[in-house]
């Protein structure tokens, strides 16, 4: 073939490749089949071998990287990605709306724009001159994980485009459903955990080292927003529009607005309509159209004004109990599980549900063999909300708590006072694996490469029967565990001696002692300091110095006195000290007077960035931060997913709840209006 031939052979082979791309990743309609489209491909890629110079960057075969990389790196966002106020109510939408009447100047008006809420995998992308350039994760909103490889291998997402002005875009990476099923088939054969749901699968996959198995995944990008271009349209809706025109992926799932009625009507079509789509939604998200409009109104510390998101009300489903397990907690609690015929919910096969205690399961009067409703609380755990009683037959037999536990056939006991059943030897193994594993998280020791099955294997080998026994673990130990590789073996190692550099307040924590929680925690080792002063007090001495401290009660003092009473506890502190575990407590850095003094928080819910980093920003504001809503809290700050028994402890104590965007105000200087 000549020179001339092949660069138009390649002209056309390119192009062909992109128009099926685009019909088989955007708009689910593929033209031809797999093995029609395989022939191109491969005919593309044998003469692009032939001809190099003819392998351009965008090239529909330079999608995937050729090795792994190091690290990734962080980049800036050009815009801060912020997060969107929430609502699961009609009347805070109508709310939203006053204050984005207000927000305009006199005799004007907004028109909104309503579209689904993707529940993916947030994103950053840049085009220049024409070109996909680079991509990101959101981050903690001011910067991203470069993911601009990862991103090259997902096949809706266009390299080039026909427009030249600089273009910047949000998107959501996500799976779609029968994709998902498929990947999760492979999984199980291959001895895999599947994933838990679309949208871990799609998160997970995008901050992956190596784009060459990015590429397995069927991932794909639907752009929903535009942040930096101007000159493409005068409104979201019209650019959403025209970004179609484009070649890029969007839902098409928009619709225009003039009235918050309209709102409501178009979500509730949204709502019933969101099982059709092939991805997972979880609500609407209801912005103003005009960008003009949206400059006016402007933003808060955290959320645009100009937009909200509506959640939907968790998704329920009828299946049947199978049977009912008895899990064991770290702490040694008995908690109920039923064990269901698998079901379709949110998103993902739920096959367990949660009973919480015995009460729970006599107040449903729940037994094997009955038909349920579950729904997921928070769209997080599923949990059986109504037994129907009428489909029983008549031979199922009442629910009974063992009187042995199932982990280790010690007997339980029923502690006074409590609806507790427990365990009360502390070498059960249920009870080591669950303390290590809370040992081991991020806000605690901060152990990287222990996962639950290794902690498993740890566990039955006998190798740990404690957390101290974890840093006397040696490297021939670990490697000749199943499935252990001597680098794997190694990373383990290192982490759990890195993590003897922890403070003691994170020590504190990782213990998990009854009722500690990590503000108590953080608390407790600034008044003690170090692990060898609290191994110093005797349990009276330490009582005595905890109830000095602000939003210590009795139990919290009982329980520490307890557990350093313990003679178990106090041998496990003793080896933890001689084995050189965490540092002194820094000595706290006193805030001075500022917006938040004599004001109490208690955080709960996803919120836009770490609990921890919202707690110093109060303290730093002269804030205090409870571990419980309690009396005397000031605020219940709420974020996304909170619990009924959380809300219902703010009523009972009197405690205004807020969310994360009125946190701002506060710490800004705001005074809010009174509660009416």
């Amino acid at each position: 073939m000549t020179d001339e031939k092949a660069r138009s052979r390649h002209a056309e082979l390119v192009s062909e490749v992109r128009a099926h791309d685009y019909r088989y990743y955007v708009l689910d309609d593929p033209a031809i089949g797999d093995r029609d489209y395989d022939a191109l491909y491969h005919e593309l890629r044998e003469l692009e071998a032939a001809h190099p110079e003819l392998a351009t960057a965008d090239s529909p075969t330079r999608r995937v990287g050729s090795t792994p990389r190091g690290a990734l790196k962080n980049v800036r966002h050009v815009i801060p990605m912020m997060s969107l106020d929430n609502t699961y109510s009609e009347e805070m939408l109508r709310d939203f709306a006053r204050r984005v009447e207000t927000g305009l100047p006199t005799g004007k008006t907004a028109r909104f724009c309503v579209e689904p809420k993707l529940d993916g995998a947030s994103i950053e992308i840049l085009y220049r001159d024409g070109r996909f350039v680079e991509g990101s994760t959101r981050g903690d909103g001011e910067h991203g994980e470069d993911i601009t490889e990862n991103l090259r291998t997902i096949r809706s997402l266009p390299l080039t485009i026909p427009y030249k002005e600089p273009l910047t875009l949000r998107a959501e990476v996500v799976i779609y459903r029968r994709d998902l099923a498929k990947i999760n088939q492979g999984r199980v054969a291959a001895g895999e955990a599947p994933f838990a749901n679309p949208r871990n699968a799609a998160s997970g996959s995008l901050r992956m080292i190596d784009p060459r198995v990015v590429a397995e995944r069927p991932l794909r990008a639907i752009v929903w927003q535009v942040v930096e271009g101007a000159k493409l349209a005068d409104s979201h809706s019209d650019a959403l529009d025209k970004l179609s025109e484009l070649g890029l992926p969007t839902h098409k799932k928009h619709v225009r607005a003039s009235s918050i009625d309209e709102v409501l009507k178009i979500i509730e079509d949204l709502e019933l309509s969101r099982k059709d789509y092939p991805y997972e939604t979880d609500g609407a998200v209801i912005k103003v159209d005009d960008f003009g409009q949206q400059a006016i109104l402007g933003a808060t510390a955290k959320f645009p004004r100009w937009a909200i998101a509506y959640k939907f009300s968790a998704e329920r489903a009828e299946t049947h109990v199978q049977a009912i397990e008895i899990g064991v907690g770290r702490t040694g609690t008995l908690t109920p599980v039923a064990v269901l015929d698998p079901v379709q919910l949110a998103g993902t096969v739920v096959s367990r549900a949660s009973l919480h205690n015995e009460q729970i399961v006599g107040q449903l009067d729940l037994r094997i063999g009955d038909r349920v409703t579950i729904e997921k609380a928070g769209e997080i755990i599923p949990q059986v909300v109504a037994v129907h009683h009428e489909a029983r037959s008549s031979d199922l037999p009442p629910f009974r708590m063992p009187e042995k536990c199932p982990s280790c056939g010690t007997p339980v006991v029923r502690v006074e006072g409590e609806v507790a059943v427990k365990c009360p030897n502390r070498r059960c193994p249920d009870q080591v694996q669950g303390a290590l594993f809370h040992f081991s998280r991020r806000f605690a020791m901060d152990i990287d490469h222990l996962g639950e099955s290794l902690i498993e294997s740890l566990v039955n080998q006998e190798l740990v029967r404690d957390v101290a026994d974890l840093y006397e673990l040696t490297h021939e130990r670990v490697v000749a565990l199943e499935r252990m590789g001597k680098k794997s073996a190694e990373n383990l190692i290192t982490s759990i001696q890195n993590s003897k550099q922890r403070t003691f307040d994170r020590l504190i924590t990782g213990l998990g002692i009854e009722h500690v929680g990590q503000v108590a925690a953080r608390q407790l080792a600034e008044a003690l300091h170090s692990l060898d002063d609290l191994l110093a007090l005797t349990p009276e001495e330490l009582e005595e110095r905890v109830t000095s401290i602000s939003g210590f009660g009795p139990k919290m003092a009982q329980s520490l006195r307890e557990f350093h009473a313990d003679p178990t506890a106090r041998e496990l502190l003793e080896r933890l000290q001689k084995l050189g575990v965490s540092r002194p407590q820094p000595r706290p850095e006193v805030a001075a007077e500022g917006p938040l003094t004599g004001q109490s928080f208690c955080v709960t819910g996803v919120l836009s960035r770490k609990r921890e980093d919202v707690h110093a920003a109060i303290r730093a504001a002269g804030g205090t931060v409870h571990d419980k809503v309690k009396i005397g809290t000031t605020y219940l700050v709420a974020g996304d997913k909170v619990g009924a028994a959380k809300l219902s402890a703010a009523k009972k104590a009197g405690t205004r709840v807020i969310d994360e965007a009125t946190l701002e105000r506060l710490i800004a200087g705001e005074t809010l209006e009174p509660e009416a």
